[in-house]
């Protein structure tokens, strides 16, 4: 059975907002009025964005509308999210690394998984994977169904297998109901466990942000740190080569030069799913909203204050120099090209700091863990 998704039409919503984007523009203050002003007047107002020249950015805005899946199937993905018996020990469920109240992650520098091992990369968020065209740090998974199944048997993490935890689940008759209400009869198999917990997971978005309300027309809902912020994002900092579109991610994988290649804590990052020589090192760009409510950060967990992420790429990123043999070394990674010194004072980083705290959720929703059957 294949997931019961359905999109809601986003292109007609935006061909409706064009005439009155241009309408707009006309009203927009004079290009050598006050830049916050022109930002308060609106997006058609806003300047230019900067970006290299190899780079295809798409604008900021808000979230498409939440895609529209089968209500029972969701009730279901999201019991069985929260089951430790999905695992081998009976002791880990999703929701162990993707909790709600850690803004979907776990705030852990990396996770802790059966019998505590300590996993490798930190846990990112599954709010608004849906909208994501890849899966995991590397991208090994393509869509949700792939994803789902993986950490469940992963001897790191779930340690189980799919056959297993459905069998668990089968085992328990509170869960027969549901299944039916799901699927029309009482029984889960691996792809039926598949095609619930990803229907969940689509239902997983972040809330309304104050940048949502600005970018909709109210103009006091960003001081103006966070109005210089943008402007920066957008335009002098160079944010937005990678973080664009109504996500604030490209979906693309990138050299940071945090790879550690030929040292202990080397990660081959989206090589390691591809073999391809130019992936060597690189890992995909997460998206901004709520980030905040994330840290630590990057795929590896050792940013805990985002000034120290704002430094790394003013000061250009990093760019490991091969030595000795590696010099020799085919496969030694290179650190992105979009990565240069920019430069910005540390107003500037604080500014960005305070525009990326409008990307949270305005309110925290009331969240309550489901019962789980018995």
């Amino acid at each position: 059975m294949t997931l019961r998704l359905r999109w809601a039409a986003v292109g007609g919503l935006l061909g409706a907002m064009l005439p009155a984007l241009a309408l707009a523009a006309d009203a927009c203050p004079d290009a050598n009025a006050d830049r916050l002003d022109r930002y308060r007047a609106g997006p058609a107002c806003w300047p230019a964005i900067q970006v290299d020249a190899s780079v295809d950015a798409r604008p900021l805005g808000p979230l498409p509308p939440t895609p529209k899946v089968d209500r029972a199937l969701r009730d279901l993905g999201e019991t069985l999210f929260f089951d430790p018996r999905l695992s081998g020990s009976g002791q880990i469920a999703c929701a162990s690394c993707h909790d709600p109240e850690w803004g979907w992650a776990d705030g852990r520098q990396v996770p802790y998984g059966h019998d505590r091992q300590r996993g490798r990369r930190n846990t990112p968020s599954v709010a608004n994977a849906a909208f994501q065209q890849a899966q995991f740090w590397d991208g090994r998974a393509a869509t949700l169904r792939e994803q789902v199944l993986m950490p469940i048997a992963n001897p790191e993490e779930m340690h189980g297998t799919p056959d297993g935890a459905v069998a668990s689940i089968n085992a328990v008759p509170g869960y027969a109901p549901l299944v039916r209400d799901a699927f029309g009869e009482a029984t889960l198999n691996p792809e039926r466990l598949a095609d619930a917990l990803a229907a969940y997971l689509t239902t997983v978005v972040t809330g309304p942000t104050r940048f949502d309300l600005f970018y909709g027309g109210d103009a006091d809902a960003l001081s103006e740190a966070e109005i210089r912020g943008l402007d920066l994002f957008r335009t002098s900092a160079g944010c937005m080569n990678c973080h664009h579109g109504p996500l604030f991610t490209d979906g693309q994988f990138h050299n940071l030069g945090l790879h550690f290649y030929g040292r202990k804590n080397e990660d081959q990052g989206r090589y390691a799913a591809t073999g391809r020589k130019q992936d060597m090192g690189a890992f995909k760009t997460p998206g901004l909203r709520n980030v905040m409510a994330t840290a630590p950060w990057m795929h590896n967990g050792k940013f805990t204050k985002m000034h120290g992420i704002l430094s790394l790429y003013n000061a250009g990123g990093v760019h490991p120099r091969p030595k000795g043999a590696e010099q020799d070394d085919p496969l030694f990674p290179v650190t992105s090209p979009l990565l240069k010194p920019l430069r910005l004072s540390q107003t500037d980083l604080a500014d960005l700091e305070a525009f990326l705290h409008s990307l949270d959720n305005q309110k925290t929703p009331y969240f309550k863990i489901p019962d789980l059957p018995r």
